[in-house]
């Protein structure tokens, strides 16, 4: 199996360029089953196995999906669908699988997807999208380890109102409204950027779809949608994540592509850990030449602080200076990551969803694993920073969501390497 090897200790210099959104190119890849007529040719798409994922599963619905490596570009041709089921092989792997059931209903009235293993409707909320659905009027049918969506007679456009402002559901309603006769108001909806990014692309494509972005979101549906040509955001996890490097291993390091106003949340506690941020237009400049100090978080819905950051600030607490407070009430169970982090040597105690992190003089290298995506990247942090060797297990996680990263932390200095066991 293998590992990524680390040894720590070098501040990382030098200029890195993120590549495109991970959690805005998935949910743009759905929403290119409607197009029709014309292929979509997407550009700036990370090359990660989450984009080679969802592009089998289009495949298996009969539609052409060609990702060019060199020039990250991903060519979609959905003129023609084959089939609307989705295959247990490839869903299992990955939930945003499921977002390609919007599109097929609203393209074809039909969808049907199996669902990924032990799957607990309700725990991320997919019961959000099926109430959406529903609205939307079509009919929802679950057994047998697979959701069925059928709108025989089209879908309605109607008004939603969302429990909670899920990413997932935001999304999936979107597409499918986006081709529902008459108007979709959608309430309490997310508001990430890479909700905008999808809304950006359903326009590009010949929908209406208007606040985006805002707690309301407003859909007139039209009969048909075109494929066109579209680039996908920076990605500003991977940024906060190369932020967050920067400033553990007390380095000098100019993240191209970064857009701050997509960040506030981590730049202001980067700035409050004493941190320097330096921002223009083409990027963030992260400086720093000292022991960070401890700060209290609080992951919420955006624009509060991303739940996808919380491991690797969780990380660079391990070493600041002083206790700081990590509280998540995005998810359950994201705290997987401090078992790990406590085998490396940090203090850490978990009070039901609070984290207090006590910093330690030092880390201490050892074999650990990547319980998730960000989980595997705050290994890694820790990694860079730890005294000796660490090796990282289970990578497969970290590859789902970043692009090129041991190429990338190479080139500012890290000594990291794959290796098979």
């Amino acid at each position: 199996m293998e590992k990524l090897i680390i040894n720590g200790g070098k501040a990382l210099r030098g200029r890195v360029k993120i590549s495109g959104a991970k959690n805005a190119v998935l949910p743009i890849i759905a929403a290119a089953l409607l197009g029709q007529n014309v292929p979509s040719k997407l550009e700036e798409v990370p090359a990660l196995d989450d984009v080679h994922t969802l592009s089998a599963v289009l495949e298996q619905l009969g539609v052409k999906a060609e990702f060019d490596a060199d020039k990250n570009t991903l060519l979609v041709d959905s003129s023609q669908i084959a089939s609307c089921e989705a295959p247990y092989d490839l869903v299992r792997k990955m939930r945003a699988s499921f977002l390609i059931i919007g599109p097929l209903l609203a393209r074809c009235g039909r969808a049907k997807i199996s669902l990924p293993g032990g799957c607990a409707i309700g725990t991320r909320p997919i019961d959000l999208h099926l109430k959406g659905f529903e609205a939307l009027g079509a009919r929802i049918d679950i057994g047998h380890g697979y959701i069925e969506a059928t709108a025989p007679e089209g879908l309605k456009g109607a008004r939603i109102y969302l429990d909670f402002p899920s990413v997932g559901a935001t999304e999936n309603i979107m597409m499918a409204a986006s081709m529902a006769e008459g108007t979709t108001i959608i309430e309490n909806p997310a508001q990430e950027p890479e909700i905008i990014d999808l809304a950006n692309y359903l326009n590009v494509m010949g929908a209406r779809v208007r606040g985006a972005g805002t707690n309301v979101i407003k859909i007139e549906g039209v009969k048909s949608l075109t494929g066109k040509n579209y680039t996908i955001i920076p990605d500003r996890i991977e940024a906060g994540t190369y932020m967050v490097a920067a400033a553990m291993t007390k380095g000098d390091v100019y993240i191209e592509n970064a857009i701050s106003e997509h960040l506030k949340p981590v730049i202001a506690k980067l700035k409050e850990a004493g941190v320097t941020i330096e921002e223009n237009i083409d990027g963030i400049r992260v400086v720093c030449d000292r022991r960070t100090k401890a700060v209290d978080i609080k992951t919420l819905p955006y624009p509060g602080f991303p739940t996808d950051m919380q491991a690797q600030f969780m990380a660079l607490l391990t070493v600041s200076e002083g206790m700081g407070r990590v509280t998540e009430t995005v998810f359950e169970n994201r705290f997987m990551h401090v078992d790990e982090l406590k085998r490396m040597g940090a203090n850490i105690r978990i009070d039901g969803r609070t984290s207090m992190v006590e910093g330690v003089d030092r880390l201490h290298g050892c074999a650990v694993k990547a319980t998730d995506l960000r989980a595997g990247a705050a290994m890694v942090l820790a990694g860079l920073v730890a005294e000796g060797e660490t090796r990282v297990g289970y990578i497969h996680h970290i590859d789902r969501g970043y692009d090129n990263l041991v190429s990338k932390l190479v080139m500012l200095g890290a000594d990291i390497r794959r290796a098979d066991d």
